[in-house]
């Protein structure tokens, strides 16, 4: 499974890709299951050092069926900023009328292969991970050890952690490069008016 991505759009510098699902952080995980694709929604954190390409590492509720029949191979997709771009905001529009309305956005997907696992002290560790990486920005970070070991310990025990392997990473960037740079400059002030700063802060 492969997402169609024009020249223009594409994003293929490792380094690019990794620091986009690691500011991201949430994912949509598709697997194939019991009944064919199914899907779920889960914070990961990625390890650039596992693997050539890195692997991402996440955890779902041991209840969740999902991960007694998801085998092989997975895809972990990553949206970024995005918004709606009017043709209204276009120069062109004036000029041409031959605009229409489209969409900026960024997005990850990475591929690989799935493994879950179990082991308590395992699990700890990546829940511990995940943790740190989601508090770090905090003035008084949150940690693990501030909450009763023995509730931990029943906590980790309801979930199933998860490695996927990335093999292959595919980026898309789709923030009007196809456009002029007048009208590029439209839907930055557009974009800005309507309150999306951060596909702005992208586009710049």
């Amino acid at each position: 499974m492969s997402v169609y991505t024009p020249h223009h759009f594409k994003e293929e510098r490792p380094d690019v890709l990794h620091a986009a699902i690691a500011s991201i952080g949430f994912s949509t995980l598709v697997i194939h299951g019991e009944s064919g694709l199914e899907a779920c929604h889960i914070p990961m954190i990625l390890d650039e050092s596992a693997a050539p390409l890195g692997t991402l590492n996440g955890h779902m509720a041991r209840a969740n069926p999902l991960w007694k029949h998801a085998r092989g191979e997975a895809l972990a997709m990553f949206l970024g900023p995005h918004a709606y771009v009017s043709p209204s905001w276009y120069p062109s529009k004036h000029q041409t009328g031959k605009v229409v309305p489209t969409w900026n956005y960024l997005s990850v997907h990475a591929h690989g292969c799935i493994e879950f696992f179990d082991e308590p002290e395992r699990l700890r560790n990546h829940v511990e991970k995940l943790t740190s990486a989601q508090e770090a920005a905090r003035a008084m970070p949150w940690k693990v050890s501030d909450a009763p070991d023995g509730y931990v310990q029943q906590l980790l025990r309801a979930i199933m952690g998860f490695t996927l392997t990335i093999d292959r990473l595919e980026g898309q960037w789709k923030l009007s490069q196809n456009k002029t740079e007048s009208d590029r400059d439209g839907v930055k002030a557009g974009l800005a008016e309507a309150g999306a700063l951060d596909v702005v802060d992208l586009m710049k």
